[in-house]
């Protein structure tokens, strides 16, 4: 525990123990450079496969990427703004998730079957890296708001990438491209899930660090 005294209050801070491991921050390297280096690879495999739902999981990688770097310089802040960091986070699948929900029923109007041999290829690569970076990250699971989001990030991924291969198979078996439509939609549901359990872990730690002020 360490004390922290301003003008106005005395608060009493603890340290988040995965945000001052040196282990936690090569970790979050590691996921950065997994999640960006395969999104911009996986969104050019979904304009190649014409596959939504491949489109969706690579903006999801590209901003889980982008999302794990600023939450790896949130870890030299205090946790008050690591906490709002987390919030924004928070907001940023519910924008995200319902992008994906939007574009998706616009597609359906021009529903086209994408190719499901690239589509399930592409979806077991990126399950691959998905569980990596998830097992990466799973001994950080527990702790502060923004450490927790990473950490869904991570698992959420290799859920709608598991859903993405199903929808593959589908997709070979019936000719049809709504499996693909309906898994985009799947991939938004898991955004906005997680973004109301951000949102919720950081509400809870902004409300801790008031209460102890």
């Amino acid at each position: 525990m360490i004390e922290n005294s301003s003008s106005s209050c005395s608060c009493t801070v603890e340290v988040d123990h995965a945000g001052s491991d040196p282990a936690y921050r090569r970790a979050l390297w590691i996921v950065i450079a997994l999640n960006a280096g395969f999104g911009i690879c996986e969104l050019f495999g979904g304009f190649i496969a014409d596959s939504q739902a491949l489109k969706a999981d690579s903006l999801d990688f590209i901003g889980d990427g982008s999302i794990t770097f600023v939450g790896l310089l949130a870890l030299a802040w205090s946790a008050q703004a690591r906490a709002r960091v987390a919030l924004t986070q928070g907001i940023f699948l519910v924008a995200l998730g319902v992008g994906v929900i939007g574009f998706a029923l616009w597609r359906s109007l021009h529903a086209v079957p994408p190719e499901a041999d690239l589509m399930g290829g592409i979806g077991v690569i990126a399950l691959m890296v998905n569980v990596s970076a998830a097992l990466v990250l799973s001994r950080f699971r527990e702790g502060a708001s923004n450490v927790r989001a990473i950490w869904l990030f991570s698992r959420n991924d290799a859920l709608a990438n598991v859903a993405v291969i199903i929808a593959a198979g589908l997709v070979a078996w019936t000719g049809s491209a709504w499996p693909d439509l309906i898994v985009a939609g799947v991939i938004a549901l898991l955004f906005l899930h997680s973004s109301l359990e951000i949102i919720r872990h950081a509400r809870r730690d902004l409300g801790k660090e008031q209460a102890s002020c």
